[in-house]
């Protein structure tokens, strides 16, 4: 506790090194347009109605919309925009999605204090330091497979309140205090994976860990005390909820490896399991042109705990034989695609479906937590076409360049506030450094 809340609390004023400050604006960009797409999603739409019904007007901006909100309502609205779909970026060491809890967090408190744009940007990285790693700490991927508890909404309420400790600026002690109260709301399980409309997921996954971050960092600020030492001692954290659980990793090699950097951005906007197959689909018709009509058969490999997460869901973007099936017959997989519900029903797409056949294979699953994807192509002249995708593109070992995350952005953006805007948010991202109040990004973020 003491090497991890002398960590956080000198992270404020911590010169990011360039790469990993670059890696940053990247997730920042990612995460804002999550949030300013999802907000016209049926998630989006549910958390405005929750805004109208029961929000004042305050100092953090609601993205996507004219609101605005106090800043626990605005992270917990901007957290479910964020994630209103498959947008977002994801963590495969501790199996979560990061930016959509501490981008809304970090930018709801951050405009209600007036932070400048270097501080958010620190603020930022310091919170996919640390809910990662106290999922990591409690056993990772495996840990994920065990439990019914969400690894999602855990991390995430760790991240959120890390981050919106750091924009306070915190001295150590109120660093304990705060994770004091992330994990007393710590809390989620998987039960969400029956959520058929994104919402209660887009509330897991995001809008409930970055309400629950700022909470944390506000009753802190408003002077409240707590336990000195959560993770340890009698009745800790991880007795609770790990009791396995190797309290080194909470620490280990902070300073050296940012997990910002090693956090996943999505080239495309479906679930984390479906991006290999797309990947491998787009490199086969790469090397070997090919028609939808030519098609016999597809197969698609994945590690059996993965493909259960995709397997015929009843949500395009989550759905791998949906979105497979799309992929073919449109040569790539759009936004728009991905969130065409009425679309499943489509009998071209449905006679396409019927030839994806998902495998559980478990030696994919010795490989954990790398998410392995092997598809095989039968094409009606008898040819056989295959690929192996070890590296997703948008991973750590194979990053997507500053022009494709910013072309993915815009793609996101433009379409809900206008191109100028869109334009003026990636310069402002990129040049963070020079903002001096964080509340200047509400007029991009925002609809006129």
């Amino acid at each position: 506790m003491t090497a991890l809340c002398d960590y956080m609390s000198a992270a404020k004023s911590r010169a990011l090194p360039p790469d990993v400050a670059e890696q940053a604006k990247h997730h920042i960009l990612d995460s804002l347009a999550s949030m300013i797409s999802g907000s016209e999603l049926p998630p989006g739409q549910a958390a405005q109605r929750y805004i109208r019904a029961n929000a004042t007007q305050g100092s953090s901006t609601v993205a996507g919309t004219a609101m605005t909100a106090s800043p626990v309502e605005a992270a917990l609205a901007n957290g479910v925009m964020a994630h209103a779909d498959e947008t977002d970026d994801s963590h495969s060491p501790s199996r979560s999605h990061p930016g959509c809890s501490v981008i809304p967090a970090a930018l709801a408190l951050g405009e209600h204090l007036g932070i400048e744009g270097g501080h958010f940007l620190r603020a930022v990285t310091l919170g996919y330091d640390v809910g990662t790693r106290v999922v990591v700490a409690m056993g990772g991927a495996d840990f994920s497979y065990d439990s019914l508890l969400s690894t999602h909404s855990i991390s995430g309420t760790f991240c959120a309140s890390a981050a919106a400790a750091c924009v306070a600026g915190f001295d150590a002690q109120r660093m304990r205090w705060v994770l004091d109260y992330a994990a007393q709301q710590s809390s989620g399980f998987i039960v969400w994976r029956r959520d058929v409309d994104h919402i209660e997921k887009g509330f897991v996954f995001a809008g409930m860990p970055a309400r629950n971050g700022v909470t944390s960092a506000l009753l802190v600020r408003s002077d409240w005390n707590g336990v000195d030492d959560v993770f340890s001692g009698p009745d800790n954290y991880f007795q609770a909820h790990a009791p396995k659980a190797t309290l080194g990793k909470l620490v280990d090699k902070l300073g050296e490896r940012y997990e910002i950097a090693g956090t996943d951005i999505k080239k495309w906007t479906v679930g984390s399991p479906i991006q290999g197959p797309l990947d491998a689909i787009y490199a086969i018709r790469g090397r070997h042109a090919f028609e939808a009509k030519e098609v016999s058969r597809v197969t698609v490999r994945l590690a059996p705990p993965v493909a259960e997460i995709v397997d015929n869901r009843d949500i395009p973007d989550i759905c791998l034989q949906h979105m497979v099936a799309v992929m073919l017959l449109d040569k790539t997989a759009s936004f728009h695609a991905a969130h065409d519900k009425p679309r499943m029903q489509d009998a071209a797409v449905l006679q396409m479906r019927a030839k994806v056949n998902l495998v559980r294979d478990e030696e994919l699953a010795k490989l954990l937590p790398v998410r392995v994807a092997v598809v095989e192509i039968e094409l009606a002249d008898g040819s056989k076409l295959s690929e192996r995708v070890t590296a997703v593109r948008g991973t750590p070992r194979n990053p997507m360049t500053r022009e494709e995350v910013i072309d993915k952005a815009r793609d996101l953006i433009a379409p809900v506030v206008g191109r100028d805007k869109s334009e003026q948010l990636v310069k402002s991202v990129y040049e963070i450094e020079a903002v001096t109040d964080i509340r200047s990004l509400r007029s991009l973020i925002q609809r006129t």
